[in-house]
């Protein structure tokens, strides 16, 4: 499965909006400016956002965006399936054989589980002094 810019930027407006959360409207902008990435571009990944209820709008001076339900509540699945579509690594697995199928259902599977288990309050509150505790293999 391969997330494309639309799924990285996504989370990337998802992720700041939450550190900002309760503060007010965040202008896509700032966001635009302090991660160099082009306003233009987040404008347009914004709007699906909004309409899945992810985001709200407010106009003015003084508008932006903010999250519409607290970051506690939203996954990242939710943000990728908005901007991506379904989640799966491969098209057409049904033409496969049983042993790549259901390899193929199980990668799904555990992509899956880590999107939806994981919220934007979490990626929002990522801290990079935490260890991380990954297998080590002998041979």
């Amino acid at each position: 499965m391969r997330i494309s810019t639309k799924g990285r930027y996504g989370l990337t407006i998802m992720i700041e909006l939450a550190k900002h959360y309760g503060e007010g409207p965040l202008p896509l902008r700032k966001i635009a400016e302090e991660k160099n990435l082009s306003e233009a571009y987040l404008e347009q990944l914004v709007s699906p956002l909004r309409i899945a209820g992810l985001v709200k709008s407010v106009r003015g001076a003084y508008g932006g965006y903010l999250l519409a339900i607290p970051p506690s509540k939203i996954s990242a699945a939710d943000v990728i399936r908005v901007l991506e579509g379904p989640i799966q690594p491969v098209e057409g697995i049904e033409d496969e054989e049983p042993p790549q199928q259901q390899l193929w259902l199980r990668i799904r599977d555990a992509v899956k589980q880590v999107l939806d288990t994981t919220t934007i309050e979490d990626l929002a509150n990522y801290n990079d002094d935490v260890e991380y505790d990954g297998y080590m293999f002998y041979i």
